[in-house]
């Protein structure tokens, strides 16, 4: 007998998906890798643009096409098993509730939602559910990131005292980035980059937002460029700038007793992610591989769905940042420190989930544009 057939696995089974939403980042960098994964297929799309939907679906070869109203017929047709969500943020509730209620897997990207109290409903249903769920936080499958987390963990660096980071892209004005004011603005669609990035280099959660200070510069009816200063357990302080109005950069640094290490660029996808490091009198550069961070996140997912484990990061993990970012949004309003409410975090990142799929070229996109302006590959969700 095989060990798939003690497992209680199909043979060669494959993981059916649906990609909701068909905006830059689904066509742009997840459908190219898909049938690379070898335990995931495409099997469906769902978009309110029925002409862009039979474009992508010509594209890759299939013909199940749902607009967004016909959803739940989706979910009950018997052929899929899963979903990859990649709506605007405000829309996540809506199709994550229904697809867990329906046993439907659902790989969602960040954040979770646009608050903890919309995140919560998708907790609650995950938890009623038979489903598993999965925020999209690639970069927790990615060797560079990976290994950062190793050299912290192993004391390299002794104990880290701040987190620093410089995150911005030029939006372009015609993205609905720029035309749907806070809830697409810089906080809820860059935010979870250095929040998520403070709590996996300091493994623990945040007590305090001690500052966030917004200002516009190009874009009216929402701050395009944020400064925040967060405190951590043992008087530790993470700061981040994030902005849709200057020039790109993408950087972070965790400076410890011994030591620091820079991730530059630390969050993009799409080209090698970098560590720079000082240790005593010692300097490194270490320049890591391309891989496909969407391909390889859903390979892991498509495993655990297969092999009927838990993933990392779950729905916790999703929650963990939304109330990070609601206390930010609080202090922004309030012009005051916000106090956050208490905090356990039972998982963290294990290394071993590491993610090495072959990065993939670009295919051309439909119906959409890249929402940075200049060459670089835009990192939001």
């Amino acid at each position: 007998m095989s060990l798939k057939s003690v497992l209680g696995l199909e043979p060669d089974r494959k993981v059916r998906y649906a990609v909701v939403a068909l905006g830059d980042i689904a066509q742009e960098a997840m459908l190219p890798g898909i049938a690379y994964t070898g335990n995931s297929e495409l099997v469906a799309l769902v978009s309110g643009d029925a002409a862009k939907a039979r474009d992508v679906a010509e594209q890759y070869g299939i013909s199940a096409i749902y607009p967004y109203e016909r959803f739940g017929e989706l979910l009950a047709s018997g052929t899929i098993d899963a979903i990859y969500l990649a709506t605007p943020n405000w829309r996540h509730a809506e199709f994550a509730v229904p697809a867990l209620e329906a046993g439907i897997h659902v790989l969602i990207e960040k954040p979770l939602e646009i608050s903890s109290e919309q995140g919560q409903l998708i907790a609650d249903a995950q938890k009623r559910s038979t489903a598993k769920l999965m925020v999209a936080y690639r970069l927790h499958f990615e060797p560079a990131t990976l290994s950062l987390i190793e050299r912290i963990r192993s004391g390299e660096i002794g104990e880290v005292l701040t987190f620093s980071c410089a995150f911005a892209q030029m939006i372009d004005p015609a993205n609905h980035r720029a035309r749907s004011g806070f809830e697409a603005g810089p906080v809820l669609d860059m935010g979870p980059y250095p929040v998520n990035a403070a709590r996996y280099v300091f493994e623990a959660e945040p007590t305090e937002v001690v500052s966030a200070v917004g200002v516009s510069h190009r874009f009216d009816g929402f701050d395009d460029t944020v400064a925040v200063t967060l405190r951590f357990p043992g008087n530790r302080l993470a700061q981040f700038t994030i902005s849709y109005a200057a020039n790109t950069i993408d950087s972070y640094t965790a400076v410890g007793t011994a030591g620091s290490i820079q991730m530059n660029p630390g969050f993009m996808f799409g080209m090698p992610l970098e560590q720079y490091s000082a240790v005593g009198d010692s300097k490194s550069h270490k320049s890591f591989k391309s891989t496909d961070h969407f391909g390889g996140q859903m390979r892991y997912f498509s495993d655990c769905i297969l092999r009927n484990l838990d993933p990392e990061p779950d729905v916790e993990e999703g929650m963990a940042d939304m109330r990070v970012l609601d206390g930010i949004a609080r202090a922004l309003k309030s012009g005051r420190p916000e106090p956050l409410p208490p905090f356990q975090r039972t998982r963290r990142i294990d290394t071993a989930q590491v993610q090495t799929l072959a990065a993939r070229k670009t295919p051309d996109i439909v119906g959409v544009s890249n929402p940075a302006e200049g060459k670089e590959k835009a990192p939001a969700n």
